[in-house]
């Protein structure tokens, strides 16, 4: 069973997607397709086992959020 999903994270401006994304690459190697557009991050993530796929979704997340709190720091 092919599992797909697509999660965006919308920042307050184009700047601070691309600081996330460039944060964000080293830590997501395999089936996950990322982009910014905008003031988004968007990532296009797929996986054969559910158990993977939402351990994989749970790291993406919980790394996301300290992308977000060191961009508050910077306020």
């Amino acid at each position: 069973m092919q599992i797909k999903a697509q999660i965006s994270f919308q920042y307050e401006t184009e700047k601070q997607a691309e600081v996330a994304l460039l944060s964000l690459n080293p830590d997501n190697i395999g089936p996950i397709n990322s982009c910014v557009l905008g003031d988004k991050l968007i990532y296009d993530l797929s996986g054969d086992s559910l158990n993977s796929f939402l351990a994989t979704v749970d790291d993406l997340l919980f790394c996301e959020i300290m992308v977000e709190k060191v961009l508050e720091l910077e306020k």
